[in-house]
């Protein structure tokens, strides 16, 4: 199964992107894992909200196959534990899907055509992150529960 996780714009920042390319390449040593990034919609200045979740999500909607599962990060998703989320992540796994593909909104949120065609919401906390350091989370939850599988010391319950 091939991991991906789709996100909105570049991180400016040196150190969440140090953070994210150390995790990604951990989480290579497992599974194929990568990451596309989606420019930043020129312009947003001039658009209301719904207009910038509407342009952001039309690139999204783009980047994903009718054959792949579809999980947004949302925080009206579903919470786990580390180990929980493991557990998820191996029957997707074991479930036959070619493409997981984990989506990161913009700092709006996402639009309606996102919502609709996502097959499941995970949470990664009850708290807000930034779009841009959800990133630095999302990775090291990925590799974390990985190594978990693998019954590797990373992770100590």
């Amino acid at each position: 199964m091939n991991i991906e996780l789709i996100v909105i714009g570049k991180t400016d920042s040196k150190e969440v992107n140090a953070l994210v390319d150390m995790y990604t390449k951990r989480i290579n040593f497992y599974n194929r894992f990568s990451i596309t990034y989606i420019p930043d919609i020129r312009n947003a200045k001039n658009l209301s909200q719904t207009q910038q979740k509407t342009t952001e999500g039309e690139a999204i909607l783009k980047l994903i196959n009718e054959a792949d599962r579809v999980v947004i990060l949302d925080e009206k998703g579903t919470e786990f534990r580390s180990v929980e989320y493991a557990d998820w992540l191996q029957k997707r796994m074991n479930s036959g899907v070619k493409r997981l593909v984990f989506v990161v909104g913009g700092p709006y949120g996402f639009s309606e055509a996102v919502y609709n065609r996502a097959d499941e919401k995970i949470s990664l906390s009850k708290m807000t992150f930034s779009h841009q350091i959800i990133r630095a989370i999302f990775t090291e939850q990925l590799y974390r529960a990985f190594t978990i599988l693998r019954g590797e010391p990373y992770h100590h319950e």
